[in-house]
């Protein structure tokens, strides 16, 4: 089994002295619940390197160089001082420029013939849910981590697009269906930053030839960064509210174990928690998962479980049975951290406003620093954990 602690997990944000961290963890620093956001700074020019813009052709996926509350609060003065910020995705400390970058929103295969997928371990949000045709495909959310390759990149969906626009992040894709393209996309203009790679913003993409097309198309965090400064979006989050977060407990107090196991049509998906590094390790039908980018386990810190109804559009497209998630609303919840489970309600207000989570009392859950993977599964599904 692979142990990564959380600060080792986390020192591919960015260079970071380990006297530093310890020092700022002695400090108090890293209190309770998230500080959010700082004010708002421009990417640092040496934050990630510049990606070409033409598309190109290869063998395998290409390697780029990698580089409640109504508002965010503030990060508190220690932290400003020491150089340091909480992310607004995921509530870690990392460099006040990472902190609060624009987050970027690519949708991704699930076919099982895009298997392996690239970006999972460098990611900070990461979504699944049902699709077309009995599968189902992710979202992979990064702000203060990078990835050199992420994909294969796959088509928009409109509750997709919702769960974006929570961030108000970049978001990228290979086309849609027509109720995503034509309505919810236009809609939401002030709510994403479009990136369509079949319309009008092929920039950061490109196709590999190891593989069939449509599941041969990848892009990276560099060409999207790049790309998005092309079309004059924002560096920056957007001062929008976040989640709470907390710290670890201490290693005596976790729990020696726990299993999960979150049913789909392409198989099953399963977590164990692993107490030494306080994360779930991540298997797919049975096998660990393991990221191609860097060949490490994929690993969670955060599970969220949201019940959510589906159904499905026959009539937008005729001869097409669109899925419909309702991710606005409320439903069911099971929160996994540090080998526990919290049952509580899932809430997103709007189609714009953050899914927040609560337990029986009422009370918001505080996440644990880290990784977050949000399953969306319909309501019913039989859900099962020890």
């Amino acid at each position: 089994m692979i142990k990564r602690t959380w600060t080792g997990h986390r020192s591919l944000v960015v260079a970071i002295s380990a006297v530093a961290v310890v020092a700022i963890v002695s400090a108090g620093v890293l209190v309770a619940v998230n500080s959010g956001g700082a004010p708002q700074a421009s990417l640092a020019p040496t934050a990630i390197a510049t990606a070409t813009a033409s598309p190109v052709q290869s063998d395998s996926p290409t390697l780029e160089p990698s580089p409640g509350p109504t508002a965010s609060p503030t990060d508190s003065p220690a932290a400003l001082a020491s150089g340091l910020a909480y992310s607004d995705l995921d509530g870690v400390p990392t460099t006040s420029d990472l902190a609060h970058r624009l987050p970027l929103a690519i949708m991704v295969d699930d076919n099982v013939v895009a298997r392996p997928q690239s970006g999972f371990a460098t990611a900070s949000i990461v979504y699944q849910a049902l699709a077309d045709g009995g599968e189902d495909r992710y979202m992979m959310v990064f702000q203060e981590r990078t990835a050199p390759v992420i994909g294969p990149v796959r088509s928009a969906r409109p509750y997709y697009v919702y769960w974006a626009a929570e961030s108000k992040a970049l978001f990228g894709h290979y086309g849609g269906d027509v109720l995503a393209l034509k309505k919810v996309i236009p809609a939401n203009a002030g709510n994403i930053y479009n990136e369509d790679a079949l319309n009008g913003g092929a920039c950061p993409y490109h196709r590999v030839v190891s593989r069939a097309a449509p599941h041969n198309a990848y892009t990276s965090s560099a060409a999207l960064i790049s790309c998005a400064a092309k079309r004059h979006y924002p560096a920056t989050y957007q001062n929008l509210p976040v989640r709470p977060f907390r710290d670890d407990t201490p290693p005596d107090q976790r729990p020696a174990g726990q299993t999960i196991s979150v049913p789909y049509p392409t198989g099953v998906i399963g977590y164990a928690f692993d107490p030494a590094s306080d994360s779930y390790l991540r298997s797919v039908r049975g096998n660990p998962q393991i990221d191609p980018t860097d060949k490490t386990r994929v690993a969670a810190r955060n599970v969220v479980v949201l019940f959510q109804t589906l159904t499905y559009d026959t009539v937008t497209e005729p001869g097409h049975k669109r899925p419909v998630v309702a991710n606005v609303g409320s439903g069911r919840a099971v929160v996994f951290l540090e080998g526990r489970a919290i049952v509580g309600t899932w809430k997103k207000t709007s189609n714009v406003a953050l899914t927040r989570l609560y337990d029986s009392s009422g009370a918001e859950i505080p996440l644990v620093r880290g990784e977050i993977f949000i399953q969306s599964v319909p309501t019913g599904t039989a859900l099962t954990y020890k």
